[in-house]
């Protein structure tokens, strides 16, 4: 028989890790990428929504967000996935012009020569706070 004796400890070393993991990819979201919303298959799931793996080309185009960039501004990309309605095209475009509304890029390079053309400007970088929830939005 299976004892569940290290259950609250079991449940301490989860939070520890996920605490250690967030602080591993500040100030980048401790959720990970930011993924669509997807209608699941089949009749008994398709009514509800769900994250998907990664976004279409066809909606970062729409966003006009480069499929080359994407990845590295942490957006999911899955070339593989079509658009087969326009409404679910419309909402994930909006979900990727929010996030890129919201988004901070922090330039690579201190200094003058190290800030690019959309790296955010130093003085809304002083104090970012880290999105540790579990949806990026």
């Amino acid at each position: 028989m299976r004892t569940w004796f290290d259950q609250a400890a079991r449940k301490k070393r989860r939070s520890q890790n996920r605490k250690a993991k967030a602080a591993r990819l500040a100030p980048r979201p401790a959720a990970g990428l930011l993924r669509p919303v997807v209608h699941p298959p089949t009749q008994r799931y398709n009514m509800k929504l769900r994250l998907g793996k990664g976004f279409t080309l066809e909606e970062l185009r729409e966003a006009k967000i480069p499929a080359k960039l994407a990845p590295t501004i942490g957006i999911a990309v899955d070339h593989r996935r079509r658009n087969r309605c326009t409404e679910s095209l419309q909402a994930n475009v909006n979900r990727l012009k929010l996030y890129r509304s919201k988004l901070l890029i922090f330039p690579k390079k201190s200094g003058k020569k190290g800030v690019k053309k959309g790296d955010t400007p130093k003085s809304e970088l002083q104090n970012v706070a880290q999105n540790t929830l579990k949806e990026i939005i």
